[in-house]
């Protein structure tokens, strides 16, 4: 009889934190739409504390470390935010090495660390990681439009390397690995098809056209950015700055 009772203390005690982490989920997504990026990252990390192997909130906070590191100047705290990011993401897949929104986040943080990385081999690394990820994810969901997105940028700035950054891959990959302009537009354009209000993926996308030297394509994806809605904080800018170059296009 002990044992019963033992056993439904500790079934409710499991239900009651279930329910805690299903309000403060809520609460994060509340705050996400406000745009208070930093006070939803609190509610995920919160989450954590309860579950910390929830997927859904390692991976949310992995987009969110990184999307307020991408706003940080100071290179230090840039730095420390990325890594966080990257932590949350490594926690992820040690919770689901299968889950496509997993391998995406660590796709994620691995394309932010080598923004400010400075040692070669780790630069190189993470490019390798970016694209292994971002491979894996599309792998287990071929449908999952951030992945594709991940992929798109990657091919994207892989074509665009900065001189010490192409000397290095160069040197350390083996070869420049095979990008194409023409592969970041496939990929951005299935992230459009499935995350059809995802901005950043508009914005890459018009810089890839842009670069293929293909105005008609531009002219319709700035188009289409200058009416989607602002869902982060970085949305505004970026639909600012599409409405600025439609005019100066049309």
């Amino acid at each position: 009889m002990k044992t019963i009772v033992l056993f439904f203390f500790i079934f409710c005690f499991f239900e009651l934190q279930a329910q805690e982490s299903l309000v403060l989920l809520k609460e994060a997504e509340n705050l996400e739409r406000s745009l208070k990026e930093n006070e939803a990252l609190d509610k995920y990390k919160q989450v954590l504390t309860l579950e910390p192997n929830n997927v859904r909130a390692l991976v949310k906070a992995t987009e969110l470390s990184c999307a307020i590191g991408a706003r940080i100047e100071n290179k230090n705290d840039k730095r420390l935010q990325y890594e966080s990011a990257l932590a949350f993401a490594k926690r992820a897949i040690s919770s689901d090495v299968n889950n496509a929104d997993a391998n995406y986040a660590m796709a994620m943080a691995s394309g932010k660390m080598t923004e400010i990385e400075t040692e070669n081999k780790k630069i190189v690394a993470f490019v390798k990681d970016t694209k292994l990820f971002a491979d894996k994810a599309l792998a287990i969901n071929p449908n999952h439009g951030k992945a594709n997105f991940t992929l798109g940028r990657w091919h994207y700035e892989m074509v665009n390397l900065a001189g010490y950054k192409k000397t290095a891959v160069k040197l350390l990959y083996g070869g420049l690995p095979a990008a194409e302009l023409d592969s970041a537009i496939i990929y951005m354009e299935k992230c459009k098809q499935y995350e059809p209000y995802f901005m950043l993926n508009y914005y890459y996308l018009n810089k890839a056209y842009k670069e293929n030297n293909r105005p008609a394509k531009q002219i319709e994806v700035l188009s289409k950015m200058s009416k989607l809605p602002v869902r982060t904080a970085d949305d505004a800018t970026m639909k600012a700055e599409a409405v600025k170059e439609l005019q100066s296009l049309q």
